[in-house]
């Protein structure tokens, strides 16, 4: 008693003589440490060898969520260095395990739907902003059929029918924009973009009326709707947070908006006037024989908008981007126009697009470098082996593919960070994408090709392959061989390369503002 008395005394002297908060707060330092340690001696002594190895880190729940959320393919390329191609981070608590390369995005990406879902990771942050009941508020076998609905309303003629309107559209928004005005002048790349490639989607795929609402209030309510994707909103989607409030007002007038125009097509008679997606979807029907609900119609358009917009709207600006740190480049789109067209450059057409080679390669090789989605996740949820391997992934990981590794490395592409759209050129040796013949399969909505095989899969493969991919390079060339047309980019003075990439929301997009120089074709030509 004594001795214990000797050794706490002093302790409890100098205790007493400290605030509350400052006891507090060192008790919570002694206990933080405590956790440090533990970790680092559970990482460095009790290793299941059965499972992927872990990336070292020092504090348990934020793991390396810092590192892997500033750049994910700095991150990813430093694991893969130390760890081999299947490694597991932690993020944010998620023991999230890595496998890189074709093989990781074949067992991933076509995993077995029974082994391991999307649903359980996306669903809290995409039902929210697109709605109830579709995408992944929904049984996987009733998302299959949605895809079908979806894709069987992009054929051939709606595509044919979408070029002319988004030629319209981007030369409308040139003419209008107030920092495109004059014969020469700087602009921010990335929200040009963004709102040009509002107008051409809504006008292509979504429908002339709600087109003629992006020019009032319905852009504010998409830029509110477009909050929903914070980051946050992966583990807290039901926050009382300002951003998820305006999230949720927006959610609710935009399907009321599309419900209201769905109504007035039907009492109108329900006759077809058009090639756009909500005739499409109107008209549908399940296989249980249930027509689509109109709500369910407002809900995929909504989901279509905001997928399909990010994923052009970066890669459009990319593309320019890309452009303007190569002027030859885009010299050479023009006279490819030329060479191919005319000199009086007619309206652009789908045909005419399909002989602009080197213009379709832009849009290829910006993809290659810039894929619009860096991770795509899967909830396990039953143990899987890796074969070739002791690994054995368990329920309580989550696995990630990134196929936009593959196309980052020396072994497919040579030089793999520069943009160079010639690799593609036919007989070219910058490539080393072999044609393989890939297995066909029916995952609800047509033959598919599984299509992991590949290096180069910017719109992902296995059933949650993008169904908007013919759509995409439609816009894209159109976009970028209507913009070659009208202007000259260029760098700032003194800048060289691109600006650095914002990863710090589900889709991949050029660091913002991002400021080029450009020069009117016309404008120069008359001079």
């Amino acid at each position: 008693m004594g001795l214990l008395a000797s050794l706490t005394g002093p302790l409890g002297d100098q205790l007493s003589n400290r605030s509350t908060g400052v006891i507090l707060a060192a008790t919570f330092a002694a206990f933080f440490v405590l956790l440090v340690v533990l970790n680092i001696l559970r990482q460095s002594f009790f290793r299941n060898p059965h499972e992927p190895p872990v990336v070292f880190h020092w504090v348990p729940f934020i793991g390396s969520t810092i590192s892997y959320g500033i750049d994910p393919y700095i991150f990813f390329f430093r694991c893969r260095e130390k760890y081999g191609d299947v490694f597991t981070f932690l993020l944010l608590g998620r023991k999230t395990t890595v496998f890189l390369g074709t093989r990781g995005n074949e067992f991933i990406l076509n995993g077995k739907l029974k082994d391991a879902n999307a649903e359980e990771i996306y669903s809290p942050l995409t039902t929210p902003v697109f709605g109830t009941g579709v995408v992944y508020d929904c049984p996987n076998s009733k998302l299959m059929e949605q895809k079908k609905f979806v894709k069987f309303g992009l054929t051939a003629e709606s595509l044919r029918s979408y070029v002319p309107l988004i030629e319209d559209e981007v030369t409308a928004f040139v003419k209008r924009v107030p920092t495109l005005q004059g014969a020469k002048g700087t602009a921010n790349i990335p929200a040009v973009m963004a709102e040009m490639t509002i107008y051409t989607a809504s006008r292509s795929l979504q429908g002339k009326e709600v087109r003629s609402k992006f020019d009032s209030s319905f852009a504010d309510l998409y830029h509110d709707l477009d909050m929903g994707f914070s980051p946050i909103n992966f583990m807290l989607p039901w926050a009382p947070l300002p951003h998820n409030k305006k999230r949720d007002y927006a959610q609710k007038k935009m399907s009321q908006t599309y419900t209201e125009i769905i109504k007035a097509r039907r009492e109108a008679g329900g006759e077809k006037d058009s090639d756009d997606m909500i005739w499409n979807l109107m008209s549908c029907v399940y296989k249980d024989g249930t027509p689509v609900p109109d709500v369910e119609v407002a809900h995929m358009m909504i989901a279509l908008l905001m997928a399909g917009q990010h994923s052009s709207s970066s890669t459009s600006a990319w593309i320019m981007l890309r452009l303007a740190t190569r002027p030859d480049i885009m010299e050479e789109l023009y006279q490819e126009q030329i060479s191919v067209l005319g000199p009086d450059l007619p309206p652009l057409t789908y045909d005419i697009l399909q002989k602009l080679s080197l213009n379709s390669q832009v849009v290829k090789e910006t993809l290659r470098i810039h894929a619009p989605i860096h991770s795509m996740m899967r909830k396990v949820t039953n143990p899987i082996p890796i074969e070739g391997t002791p690994y054995t992934i368990p329920p309580t990981h989550v696995l990630l593919a990134a196929p936009g590794v593959t196309s980052k490395v020396e072994e497919y592409f040579p030089n793999p960070a520069e943009w160079e759209p010639h690799r593609w050129d036919a007989g070219a040796d910058d490539t080393k994408t072999e044609e393989v013949v890939e297995e066909k399969v029916d995952y609800g909505y047509g033959l598919v090709s599984k299509g992991a095989s590949s290096p180069y899969l910017p719109f992902g493969a296995g059933r949650h392959r993008c169904i908007g991919e013919a759509f995409a390079y439609v816009q894209l060339g159109t976009i970028t061989a209507t913009m070659v047309r009208m202007f000259k980019l260029r760098n700032l003075e003194g800048v060289k390369g691109v600006i650095g990439t914002d990863y710090s929301s589900l889709f991949s997009r050029p660091l913002n503002p991002a400021v080029v120089q450009w020069e009117r074709r016309q404008e120069m030509e008359k001079s």
